[in-house]
């Protein structure tokens, strides 16, 4: 789908002149969601949209006009210097949900969102496998966090995504030095999760995206072996090395990863669709890897934020942007 720019697609937008479409998007990102305003648009569906940069609100003002709003805030909204965006909207989307509005990746999605500690530890009250992790909120403490662990280990970022903040140490004296140089960075919340690196069989991971708290499609991603940036939009080929269209226009060309289409088992299936529930997401993506020590799955990474797999329709066989656009538009019919 060719979608133009941002400026173009929200222009021919149906209903944006009024300002009081039922549908709203609150998005960060200047082109991922793309696709689906185009999408909404070609269906003649009315939606505005609040770009988080540039927006406030007044506690005292009456509910709303609009009946649905889509949080679309990505957690690696610092690394484009939009991070004071990330509790700005948790504080707004627990306003609306107090006021009664229908809010998709509510505040409780958006806590799990922005906290990998915290996604793991409801992977764990669910008994599903996770990475053993240790949580820090200082860098001092991750030496002795790493005990225990097998080398390599990560030290990842609480909040963040597309591999964002993430850095490998290949042994003690390696992390060590780093600790000592001050080159451990903890990100946004100053807090950070200490894991094993863990190698993948086969050299891929896999991702799963749901609707609705529903599985809707899974890909294998090939990694190259060095690199964190797993965002599933960023991919540019196919397995057989075929260039995809539509990938993230940011990042697209310099990632190289391949991708395919991939059913996982029902079993895995079905600890997805309880973990995207207990979570409260409504639409987005967990991410697993199975460990070639062990060959046993481990679960690693939850989203709330979900831009889709780059030229869906080759990869999967569908397009996931229009089961997107009919779940909103029953939304919006559900909310009255």
């Amino acid at each position: 789908m060719s979608t133009g720019s941002i400026e173009e697609v929200l222009a021919s937008a149906p209903g944006m002149a009024q300002g009081a479409a039922p549908l709203v998007f609150l998005y960060e990102h200047p082109q991922w969601f793309l696709p689906i305003f185009a999408e909404l648009s070609r269906r003649g569906v009315a939606f505005d949209t609040v770009f988080i940069p540039d927006h406030f609100y007044d506690i005292g003002e009456m509910k709303p006009a609009f009946k649905v709003l889509f949080n679309r805030m990505s957690p690696s909204a610092n690394s484009r210097d939009h991070g004071s965006g990330i509790f700005h909207t948790l504080a707004y989307l627990e306003h609306l949900e107090m006021l009664g509005v229908r809010v998709l990746n509510g505040a409780k999605a958006f806590r799990y969102e922005i906290s990998k500690a915290a996604q793991h530890s409801l992977m764990r009250s669910l008994g599903i496998r996770y990475l053993p992790s240790r949580v820090i909120h200082d860098a001092r403490q991750a030496v002795a966090a790493a005990e225990g662990l097998r080398y390599p280990i990560i030290v990842k970022a609480n909040i963040g995504g597309s591999g964002k903040g993430i850095v490998r140490f290949n042994s003690r004296e390696e992390l060590s030095a780093a600790v000592e140089h001050g080159q451990i960075d903890l990100g946004y919340d100053s807090i950070a999760l200490v894991q094993e690196f863990v190698p993948a069989r086969g050299g891929y991971i896999t991702r799963v995206e749901t609707l609705g708290g529903k599985y809707l499609y899974a890909i294998q991603v090939y990694l190259t072996g060095e690199t964190f940036d797993l965002c599933p939009a960023d991919i540019c080929q196919t397995k057989a090395g075929e260039t995809l269209e539509n990938g993230c226009v940011l990042e697209a060309a310099k990632s190289g990863l391949r991708v395919e289409g991939y059913t996982p088992p029902p079993n895995v299936i079905a600890d997805v669709e309880r973990l995207m529930q207990a979570a409260g997401i409504d639409v987005g993506g967990i991410e697993y890897i199975v460990d070639d020590r062990d060959g046993e799955i481990y679960f690693y990474d939850v989203n709330a934020l979900s831009n889709f797999v780059a030229d869906a329709p080759r990869v999967i066989g569908f397009n996931p942007f229009e089961n997107l656009a009919d779940y909103l538009e029953d939304e919006v019919r559900r909310a009255g």
